[in-house]
Order: structure tokens, then C-alpha cells, then sequence
């Protein structure tokens, strides 16, 4: 039944407000002049703001960036028809650093006095996004993977022959300050296949035996701390509520690393004084990672203070050889993808200057169909 039907028959229900309470979308309640006058329990959760804050107060000043919406509403005022929106970005004044993503229709109605009001309904479209950018990442990945490993066989099999080529070298030179040469040829030529092994990323299966997430986060944790510079600031912020799940032990403590160096290189090149990085941890439910859906998952974020991500390099920042630092390899944050990947996990991240958050995605049960 559509909501606009809802407010159609309220007249004949005792407590109304307890059928909308009981709905998925948000639904809320404007005068012409876009001031609240009822929100429902999944519309205060969007808005960051329960009834008693919200009622009587202009939708704007509920919102960060309220344009889209506003424009929205107008064209439902002006022309006294439906109008709806997919995919606008709605930022609240309660939490101005979670952007969620939702679906908003516009409804002009008469209440039972006849006076002119308008029904927003918003639908969180956040999962469906996130799900669909998930696939489009997945998919870019994997051809970039096969691209990367196609070149790295390519050239690993001659550097092969380089450095065999420079040890029969080596043996035939009577003069042993020659051969100063033919190692640096050597070592040269295993840097370089070193670095290839990481292109080609892990290629045996997960080994995965029940783990407890909080042994992988401290012993990551007590590495950062033996390479953490003066001044950086490591923290832990665990769920105790996280179970047991089956993971490879081994693979999971390199994604993680490679995530939380990132970090460390991150915060101790942006200051001279102080930086800060914290480990947390926190059980999610109902989860969609790719096309399976988990009723349980953990979530491991490292958080740091540093610069944050280049805008430049945002949309690419997985992919092998793109890096934003001048010494980097561009292999960690690949290398953690394809890791995690491999373990039915998922790495997203946000970043603004001040505050990146890398989240590692891993599920803690059987999974179901995505729906």
C-alpha cells in the first residue's frame, strides 16, 4: 500500500503513528513551508534526530547540503504532483561525516482539515550502492589482475636469464673488483622479481581454521608498535562481542599489515609531532559483501589522522602500481584486496584530511543469497 494511503485512512486508526513506526522507509510529514511534523522511527534514523527534536524545526536545518532535496520539494509545491529522486547524498547535522545515499519521493497531500502538507518518503539506498559499487570494483579488479599477471610472467622469465646470465658472468671475471658489477646485477635482478611476486599477489588457497579476530589485531598491533616513529600515537578500540569466525591466519595478518603501514607511513610523513592511529573492531549484521549476504560480520577499521587519500588516486587506489606516496610500490593495498578477497571479505575506505578510515570486511558464517 502506498504511504499516501497511510495518511488517507488515519482518521479511522487510534494510534496511527504506530503503522508508520513499523515501516522500512522514512516517512515525514512537512507543512508547505518545509517544517516537520512528523517523522517516523526509520525517518529519525535517517535524519539523525528523534520526533521531539525534529517536530516544528525546518528540514534544512536538520541537513547538511539540504539543495537537492529542497529543489525536490519545490517542484512538489509549485506543481502539485509526484516527484521522486534516486541516489541523492544526505549528510545530517547530528553525524557530518557519514554521508548516506536514499531515494526520495515527494507527495503533495491534503490532511482531513484541508490544509496543503508534504509527504517525503526516503528510502536508504546506501546497501544497494554500496553493493553495486562493490561488483564494479570486483569486476575492474579482475581484469586488472589478469592484465598484472600476464605482465609479470612476461617479465620474470627474462629476468631469469639476467641474473643466470650475470652469475656464469661472474664466475669468468679474474679480476674480483669486476665482479662488484655482476652483483649489483644479481641483487637488481632479484629486487626487481621480488617485486613481481607481489604483482602476482598470494596464489596459494586460504588455509582457514577458527580464529579469533582480536589475535590477528594484536599481533599487528605489536608490529606497528615496534615500527611506529616518536610521537604516533597507537590505539585499540575492540567489540568483545566479536566470535570466533574461520579465517586464514597468515594471509589475514598481511592484509591487515598492509593496511595499517599505510597508516603509519601516512601520519608520519604528515606531521613532525603527533599522529594517531587506532585499530577497531565491531560486529555488523545483515551485511551485504559482493552478491552473498551474511548475517554476521566482523569489521576491522584502522583509523588514522594523517592527510588522507589524494582525490586523484580515489577511484584507481586498488588497483597494482598506483600509490600515493613518492617511495611507494602501489603493490600493499592490491596485494590486501586480493588477500582479503580470497577470504570472502571486502575493503572499503573513506578519507578527508584529518580522517581515513581503511575497513577490512570479513563474514563470520554461511552466506545466503543476495536479494
Amino acid at each position: 500500500m502506498a504511504v499516501e494511503r497511510l495518511f488517507a485512512s488515519f482518521a479511522a486508526l487510534h494510534d496511527p503513528s504506530d503503522l508508520l513506526d513499523a515501516l522500512a522507509t522514512g516517512v515525514v510529514l512537512l507543512d508547505v513551508t518545509g517544517r516537520v511534523l512528523h517523522a517516523n522511527v526509520a525517518a529519525q534514523g535517517l535524519l539523525g534526530a528523534g520526533l521531539n527534536q525534529a517536530r516544528g524545526r525546518m528540514l534544512a536545518e536538520l541537513l547538511i547540503d539540504s539543495a537537492p532535496l529542497q529543489a525536490l520539494l519545490q517542484r512538489a509545491r509549485e506543481r502539485g504532483e509526484v516527484f521522486a529522486e534516486g541516489d541523492i547524498a544526505l549528510r545530517t547535522v547530528a553525524s557530518p561525516r557519514d554521508a548516506r545515499s536514499v531515494d526520495a519521493t515527494v507527495t503533495p497531500i491534503e490532511d482531513v482539515s484541508g490544509s496543503r502538507r508534504l509527504l517525503l518518503e526516503l528510502v536508504d539506498a546506501t546497501p544497494r550502492a554500496r553493493i553495486s559499487r562493490e561488483n564494479e570494483l570486483r569486476a575492474r579488479l579482475e581484469g586488472s589482475r589478469m592484465m598484472t599477471r600476464q605482465l609479470a610472467h612476461e617479465i620474470k622469465n627474462p629476468l631469469g636469464g639476467v641474473r643466470g646470465a650475470a652469475q656464469l658472468l661472474e664466475r669468468q671475471l679474474p679480476d674480483p673488483a669486476l665482479r662488484e658489477y655482476t652483483g649489483v646485477i644479481i641483487n637488481e635482478a632479484d629486487r626487481l622479481t621480488a617485486l613481481v611476486d607481489g604483482m602476482l599477489g598470494p596464489s596459494r588457497t586460504p588455509q582457514k581454521t577458527p580464529l579469533n579476530i582480536h589475535e590477528i589485531c594484536e599481533h599487528v598491533f605489536r608490529l606497528l608498535q615496534a615500527e611506529a616513529p616518536h610521537g604516533v600515537v597507537l590505539e585499540r578500540d575492540y567489540d568483545p562481542s566479536v566470535p570466533e569466525g574461520e579465517f586464514d591466519r597468515n594471509q589475514l595478518v598481511q592484509a591487515l599489515l598492509n593496511l595499517a603501514r599505510n597508516a603509519l607511513q601516512s601520519v608520519g610523513e604528515a606531521t613532525a609531532e603527533r599522529g594517531r592511529i587506532v585499530l577497531r573492531t565491531r560486529t555488523v549484521a545483515n551485511v551485504h559483501i559482493g552478491l552473498a549476504r551474511h548475517r554476521l560480520a566482523v569489521r576491522i577499521d584502522v583509523v588514522d589522522d594523517g592527510p588522507g587519500v589524494p582525490p586523484e588516486i580515489r577511484s584507481s587506489l586498488f588497483y597494482p602500481l598506483v600509490t600515493g606516496r613518492a617511495n611507494g610500490t602501489g603493490l600493499g593495498l592490491a596485494v590486501a584486496q586480493e588477500i582479503v578477497t580470497r577470504n570472502g571479505g571486502s575493503i572499503e575506505f573513506e578519507s578527508e584530511p584529518g580522517r581515513t578510515v581503511f575497513s577490512l570486511l570479513l563474514p563470520l558464517g554461511v552466506d545466503e543469497a543476495a536479494r
